[in-house]
């Protein structure tokens, strides 16, 4: 459930502002309107923890054996010191930078000087103030011949292709002579000395080697550097309400200033009794629809087990959407069997997060919620695997006649051959194509049921009514035209009541309800109105009725590349078994074949589970996920 908010404002004396700022943290349970932080003293903070997170970045791309040391004992630093120690590494990676820059540059301007040996621009200014011009030249080897005898030069090195050589002038303005073949070209001096160049390089190598050695030695204290990042983020919160307050002009002792946030309804007696300690002002009210009010959760330990997936994807309802946690865990934990779909693979998964909980138990440690959904998620992968008879995407000869018979028949790959040919008869294929459109037919009506339940004392209640028409009449145009137009004909009649008509009757009359009254607000014309002017997509809600119903073949679709994927692996690996000298190459091939598989249905969960979930089905129910978590003022920062 989504836990009830009140709107609270806080009034205190401005001279008492720092103190009561840190009594409302000490109480934690105020999440404080958005405020600007402001000030020189909260742009330091903020510069701090850019330095110390970037500082963190920086030492954590260190590997193996310099993390090794992170593990010993170290002196401890106080927070100027962890600020001062982040700076250093900052600072010291910027000036890795710079140095690998100037490698690049001074080997690359060296490179250009490999046949000519050491050449200093100091030396060719001394000539020139002896009255001795000299040029650098290249020339190709057979061209060198062309040089005209009024061309004074001498050559330096003759190389593979190229002759270099120095030309002699009267002048350092004297024009290219015309004896010179326009083949050579003069090559420009370095910048300075050949010999500082290889000198500079060898001192940056050694600085930037000085650099990592620190590096090394600083990945020590990146847990020490994690905790003042938590401490500066402690100060930021603090300095940005400090700062953003509103107040009142003037120093005087009688000056206000004021704070307003939201605090959980069941908090409310805790803040009262602070405000009353610290004889501060204070005011209660219901958050208005245009307040933005964090979202607290609360629900039972099942179902919290969905929260780290919640809290990895960042998906939060808002305050005045609906808790769908319930619905949630139960659909996503579904979806997630059916597209791993194999019970081998279930195994596995279950096996690992019993080993986690183990050891966390053995460490006496509390066993991660995450530890908790996966073993779920893995059992009920075993599950689907036995109701389907999937096991390792072995074939049917390779599994036992047990598991066979335990699978559930109408689903079972085991028996697929027994559907084949027969009329009227659907196949395991269409079979488990109509389980994955009665999944969606469950959780789209559960979706309109939650509409109507909200709108039940308006006549708005009848366009949810309408779109739960609409869904359970494109039921069967879905069946009819992607399992089987035969079997579901829409002439067809069960029991004398002709199913077909029905549906487009089921379709007709709820995109008729959905037109007049999902705009409802107090006049039916209104309402008429508002869908006349959206029309267009008014007619086009009709057909994602039908799109969003087919999206959930893919939960098919993709346990059926996956069960592909992993008896391919299978039949390359085959011919390798039994031969001793491959035996490796086979557990390697295993390996890798049916790992990479199930990191590939990982992707497809987190592509195709999730987003039937937060898409089709928050669709239907009319959720944007728009909110964002309740975060309290507090002496630990929910971060």
């Amino acid at each position: 459930m989504i836990v009830p908010m009140k709107k609270v404002s806080l009034v205190v004396l401005k001279s008492e502002q720092k103190e009561a700022l840190e009594k409302l943290r000490a109480a934690g349970v105020l999440h404080p309107d958005h405020l600007e932080g402001r000030g020189e003293k909260f742009s330091e903070l903020k510069s701090s923890l850019e330095k110390a997170q970037a500082a963190v970045l920086i030492l954590s791309e260190i590997k193996s054996a310099a993390v090794k040391k992170s593990s010993m004992k170290h002196p401890e630093l106080s927070a100027a010191e962890i600020s001062a120690l982040c700076a250093k590494v900052t600072e010291g990676a910027e000036r890795k930078k710079i140095l690998l820059d100037s490698i690049v540059s001074n080997t690359t301007e060296l490179e250009r000087f490999t046949e000519w040996g050491n050449v200093d621009p100091a030396d060719f200014a001394y000539l020139e103030k002896k009255g001795i011009f000299l040029s650098l030249y290249e020339i190709p080897q057979d061209k060198w011949h062309l040089i005209g005898n009024d061309v004074k030069v001498i050559m330096v090195n003759r190389g593979k292709s190229q002759i270099h050589f120095l030309m002699l002038s009267d002048s350092p303005d004297t024009a290219r002579p015309s004896g010179l073949p326009p083949e050579a070209y003069a090559v420009p001096l370095p910048r300075c000395s050949t010999l500082k160049l290889a000198e500079d390089i060898e001192a940056a190598r050694r600085e930037i080697q000085k650099i990592d050695y620190e590096k090394n030695q600083q990945v020590a204290y990146i847990p020490d550097i994690h905790t003042y990042c938590n401490s500066v983020l402690n100060d930021i919160e603090f300095e940005t309400l400090y700062t953003g307050m509103d107040k009142e002009d003037g120093n005087n002792s009688t000056a206000l200033c004021w704070i307003t946030g939201f605090v959980p309804a069941d908090f409310l007696d805790k803040i009262r009794m602070v405000a009353h300690e610290q004889h501060w002002a204070i005011a209660i009210s219901d958050p208005s629809d245009n307040d933005e009010v964090p979202t607290k959760l609360k629900n039972n330990r099942l179902v919290s087990l969905i929260y780290p997936l919640t809290d990895f994807l960042g998906t939060v309802p808002g305050y005045h959407e609906y808790d769908i946690s319930g619905w949630f865990l139960l659909f996503f934990t579904v979806f997630f069997g059916m597209i791993f779909g194999d019970g081998g693979y279930g195994l596995l998964i279950t096996a690992g997060a019993v080993a986690g909980i183990l050891l966390a138990s053995t460490k006496r440690q509390p066993v991660a919620a995450g530890l908790k959904l996966v073993l779920l998620l893995g059992l009920a992968t075993v599950v689907w695997g036995t109701v389907t008879c999937t096991w390792f995407g072995l074939s049917m000869e390779q599994i036992p006649q047990w598991l066979k018979d335990i699978s559930i028949r109408p689903l079972s790959s085991a028996f697929s051959a027994e559907y084949v040919g027969k009329e009227g008869v659907t196949t395991v294929s269409q079979n488990l194509q109509m389980f994955c459109f009665s999944l969606a037919l469950l959780q789209l009506t559960i979706a309109h049921l939650h509409g109507i339940r909200r709108y039940i004392h308006s006549l708005r209640c009848l366009g949810d009514f309408g779109s739960m028409f609409m869904l359970w009449g494109m039921f069967y145009v879905v069946l009819s035209m992607v399992v089987s137009s035969k079997i579901f004909s829409f002439d067809k009649i069960v029991y004398g009541i002709p199913i077909g008509t029905v549906s487009v009757f089921f379709v007709g009359a709820g995109f008729v309800l959905n037109f007049v009254f999902s705009n409802y607000d107090g006049s039916i014309g209104e309402s008429i109105l508002t869908s006349l002017k959206g029309i267009i997509s008014v007619l086009l809600g009709v057909v994602n009725v039908f799109s969003d119903i087919v999206s959930y073949i893919r939960l098919w679709a993709v346990g059926l590349a996956g069960a592909a994927i992993s008896g391919t692996v299978n039949t390359m690996a085959g011919p390798l078994l039994g031969k001793a000298a491959l035996f490796l190459a086979f557990i390697i091939l295993i390996v890798f074949g049916h790992g990479l598989n199930m990191i590939l249905n990982v992707l497809s969960v987190i592509v195709h589970g999730v987003r039937l979930n937060t898409l089709e089905f928050s669709t239907h129910l009319g959720m944007s996920w728009s909110g964002f978590k309740y975060e309290p003022f507090s002496e630990t920062v929910n971060k």
